[in-house]
């Protein structure tokens, strides 16, 4: 039986009522006319995406990369929400023309055992992910209240809910908490980066690829690490279903117009993503590789030697707060990630609080276990090697995106063209064998 034939069995056996974070779809109206209008009325789900690419996975890699060469992987961090951009873009095309997530959609498609598999990825990945926001979320806890971090980890399940809650008074808050969390990052690290007076010439010339990133394979692991800690395959699962949170009409017009709205939210969102991202590393270049503390690769390490070092009070504070705030706001996202996850894979017909207290286990249970086995030792090194599990998890979300994103059957006319198809391979291709190198690279090296 064909891959055509076999998606076509699977969707008449499919109950047709099925919907993306059925609670909330489509809650949000959209209205008919006025640009200003729809744009608002669109602005929301790229935030909650943007959150992904700015958690404190992203801390501990931004951190390592800066305090040991200097503003070298600004160019990776660059790249990497260059192809943020195009992958969320599918992802929303994906949503917004056939009414259906990235996970119900490889179930759809693809054979069972196949399917089972991109399950069992996916949920690697979240929990990788949601490990590293967990532990990011305890530090801050610890580093604010003096907290244990056992105690912390626990608290985080508290996002549970808070999700519930906020669902019940409507999508609109948790979108409105999200984007006020981002806003105090935003104004956070503009305050750091003034404190820490970086060398804006080198900042710049960071921001240009170099050879070097790929040889080295010590360099190739941060930047891996970093890829993976910003393109988050939860997001491209996530953001599929999100899109669908708005009340946007049926006609092609009507979808086309959303599509757009849609880019321009999360091209937006991801743009600031990238200037907390680039301030992250350019602050622990300023600080920890000027002043030859290149040894700095954790984050408690890094929240201690601040003050000290930039000479500012302030510093350390405001930097555990940014990460408080990261670290919720990423616990928020990653708990709907997993919800779609587990709904479009599987189908399980469970109770939305048990659905998200399912998801924050997968989470909760190995840092639990990390701490009583390792104490706080090896913590970050933990976080780190978490981002370079979700870069080796990605290219199972994105070759199945970019396959069925350019599957006219099933995409109509919004299905993607020649040259994007192209570029959504290639991508797809460059990060299966940027992966295979570090691997190969990691082997020969012992």
């Amino acid at each position: 039986m064909s891959m055509k034939e076999t998606a076509a069995v699977r969707e008449s056996a499919s109950a047709p009522d099925f919907r993306s974070l059925s609670e909330v779809h489509s809650t949000i109206p959209v209205p008919a006319l006025g640009f200003w209008k729809r744009m608002l009325a669109f602005a929301g789900p790229g935030y909650l995406i943007a959150v992904g690419y700015m958690d404190p996975g992203n801390w501990a890699t931004d951190i390592s990369g800066g305090a040991q060469y200097a503003y070298a992987l600004l160019s990776v961090i660059l790249l990497s929400n260059f192809l943020a951009v195009f992958l969320q873009a599918l992802s929303a095309r994906l949503g917004i023309a056939t009414g259906e997530d990235l996970a119900y959609a490889c179930r759809k498609t693809y054979q069972p055992r196949v399917a089972f598999c991109l399950w069992i990825s996916a949920e690697i990945g979240i929990a990788a992910c949601d490990l590293a926001e967990v532990l990011g979320a305890a530090i801050a806890l610890q580093l604010l209240f003096h907290i244990p971090l056992l105690a912390g980890v626990l608290i985080t399940a508290l996002d549970v809910l808070l999700v519930l809650a906020l669902q019940h008074k409507g999508f609109r808050l948790i979108e409105a908490l999200v984007v006020a969390l981002i806003a105090l990052m935003s104004v956070i690290f503009m305050l750091e980066v003034g404190y820490a007076h970086p060398a804006w010439g080198s900042v710049m010339a960071g921001f240009v690829p170099h050879a070097s990133l790929v040889l080295r394979p010590d360099r190739l692991f941060i930047a891996l690490g970093i890829l993976g800690a910003t393109v988050m395959p939860h997001n491209l699962y996530l953001h599929s279903a999100l899109v669908q949170t708005r009340s946007f009409g049926d006609t092609l017009q009507q979808k086309k117009s959303a599509l757009r709205m849609a880019l321009l939210d999360s091209g937006v969102a991801l743009t600031i993503a990238l200037c907390i991202n680039a301030a992250i590393l350019i602050v622990a270049a300023a600080t920890f590789y000027v002043h030859h503390q290149r040894s700095v690769g954790d984050i408690q390490t890094a929240y201690k030697m601040l003050t000290p070092l930039l000479g500012v009070g302030l510093a350390t504070p405001l930097f555990a707060i940014a990460l408080l705030a990261s670290g919720q706001n990423s616990t928020l996202t990653g708990t709907l990630a997993g919800q779609v996850i587990l709904e479009g894979f599987t189908r399980f017909r469970i109770k939305p609080w048990a659905r998200r207290m399912i998801s924050r286990l997968l989470a909760i249970v190995p840092a639990i276990a990390v701490i009583g086995m390792y104490g706080e030792k090896g913590i970050d090194s933990l976080m780190l090697w978490s981002q370079v599990l979700l870069s080796l998890q990605l290219p199972l979300a994105v070759f199945p995106l970019v396959q069925i994103t350019a599957d006219k059957n099933k995409m109509g006319e919004l299905a993607a063209g020649p040259v994007t198809r192209m570029c959504g391979w290639s991508a797809a291709l460059l990060i299966a064998l940027l992966n295979i190198y570090l691997v190969y690279s990691t082997i020969a090296a012992k």
